[in-house]
């Protein structure tokens, strides 16, 4: 099979195109024969060797999501069979042209989805899901800002927003991002000034919950922005790993803070969070409330240029590998 391997840490030009032997499915797994993949952050840290594969995953093929076919079936599967068009989550080995995960970790493409949509699902509407409903118990009527409103996870979280009912505040670097965001259901939008912005936030109201993909010096913003018993969920750390936040207001408005990631966890949490996917988020898929945000599908061989393309942050949505 042709796979995507990273030659060594460094920048785009280290992924080069490989062949490597198909892998073969073991007890409770399916072999896939990917149709296309995603980019996400974790590939372009993987890349300049700040965020190691985990132990179940190819160490130097990056991607962590696909759409394909079921082509072959290991010991003991039961809820699927060869042909099945699925979409799903992996610790790494997207970049592939086959992969094999385990049976309960995919879910079944909705009709009408092509793959290339279907590959730009998983990781933004799974993590945007698990963190703001899983997580963080959003409800509706409430506020929900989420910031990076044009990534991948920030037009899913959106879209969730408005399927649940609440009122969605969002944050970009360029009002272009924040004009295609309320075609998604943004409700409100904000262009930070630096790396501020709870003042101009809160003239739309106090958000009950906060989406936080930027890290750095914006949790101290959030403390500021969020009501009484806000919860702030940190996703991503695009600004940062370090920032000097007021503990006082946090103990003032009994904030609540939590990270989340979902690569690193073990199975069962991923079985279990890709079944709830599969429970309350495919079926909004299925009656058109909710969609991938597609910026650029490329092919596979183009990975250089589509990690670039994400490093830019000129994009909004997902860029998607057509395999």
């Amino acid at each position: 099979m042709r796979a995507i391997a990273i030659a060594k840490p460094g920048g785009p030009d280290v992924l080069t195109l490989v062949e490597r032997p198909r892998p073969e499915p073991s007890r409770g797994e399916v072999r896939i024969r990917v149709r296309a993949t995603a980019i996400n952050r974790a590939d372009l840290l993987q890349r300049m060797g700040a965020y190691p594969a985990p132990p179940d995953a190819p160490p130097d093929i990056p991607g962590l999501e696909f759409a394909g076919e079921v082509e072959a079936l290991g010991p003991g599967v039961e809820r699927l069979a060869v042909g099945d068009r699925v979409f799903g989550l992996v610790g790494g080995g997207g970049y592939a042209e086959e992969l094999v995960a385990h049976e309960r970790t995919v879910a079944r493409i909705p009709d009408g989805l092509s793959f290339e949509h279907a590959a730009a699902i998983p990781e933004a509407f799974i993590t945007a899901h698990d963190a703001i409903v899983g997580q963080a118990g959003l409800r509706g009527g409430e506020i929900l800002l989420v910031h990076a409103v044009g990534s991948g996870v920030g037009t899913a979280a959106v879209q969730l927003g408005r399927a649940l009912g609440v009122f969605v505040i969002g944050t970009a670097r360029t009002p272009d991002k924040l004009e295609r965001a309320r075609a998604l259901g943004m409700n409100a939008g904000v262009v930070p000034d630096g790396d501020r912005f709870a003042d101009a936030v809160r003239t739309h109201g106090e958000p009950a919950v906060v989406l936080e993909l930027i890290g750095g010096r914006y949790v101290d913003e959030d403390i500021r922005a969020v009501q009484v018993l806000g919860r702030i969920v940190l996703v991503g750390l695009l600004a940062g790993a370090r920032a000097e936040i007021d503990l006082s207001g946090i103990l003032r408005k009994r904030v609540r803070i939590f990270g989340t990631v979902l690569r690193a966890r073990p199975l069962e949490e991923k079985i279990a969070a890709m079944r709830t996917f599969e429970a309350q988020v495919v079926p909004l898929l299925q009656r058109g409330l909710i969609a991938p945000v597609i910026d650029t599908v490329m092919d596979l061989d183009q990975a250089a240029a589509a990690h670039q393309r994400m490093a830019s942050n000129a994009g909004f949505g997902k860029i998607v590998l057509r395999c």
